[in-house]
């Protein structure tokens, strides 16, 4: 992701967040920090054939220690395995940073994303109540043991070698 993809993923950000979309601040800050040789931070997007964002995902890092930003994905590309391509990046871009846990926090009402993360290994481990605003909703707390991953990439019940 780069500045110029800031206005079409807000878009896509307020389609799909309606009630706590990010702000354009909020993503310049984080692109501030993904670049360079002091970078904590990888954004990227996804585009359909003609061009248009269909997807985008942010990891942050720290120390030995990654956080899943955000993920999204246009509801026209759910099925499409679009949001799994999103997650693999992200993973690859914490080994990279040479992190040892990834963390996210998911709403408790969105099943679909908790699926997605438990095919990559990703457990439950608490609760942040009232996490996201408005409506209160709590955030599920969930983390990835990047040993664990690697282990589960190549596991028979994956179909991955």
């Amino acid at each position: 992701m780069r500045w110029w993809d800031i206005a079409p993923v807000l878009e896509l950000e307020h389609a799909l967040f309606p009630d706590d979309a990010w702000s354009p601040g909020m993503f310049w800050s984080e692109l501030a920090h993904a670049r360079g040789p002091g970078a904590t931070r990888h954004y990227v997007v996804a585009e359909d054939p003609a061009g248009r964002i269909v997807g985008y995902a942010g990891l942050a890092a720290l120390g030995d220690l990654a956080d899943v930003q955000t993920i999204a994905v246009s509801r026209a590309a759910w099925g499409t395995g679009l949001g799994s391509e999103l997650l693999a990046d992200l993973l690859k871009a914490a080994t990279a940073f040479e992190c040892a846990t990834v963390l996210l926090e998911v709403r408790v009402d969105n099943t679909r994303a908790q699926k997605l993360y438990e095919r990559f290994g990703f457990e439950p481990i608490g609760f942040r109540r009232g996490y996201y605003q408005p409506g209160n909703i709590d955030a599920l707390v969930m983390r990835l043991t990047m040993q664990e991953q690697a282990v589960h990439e190549h596991s028979p019940e994956t179909g991955t070698e």
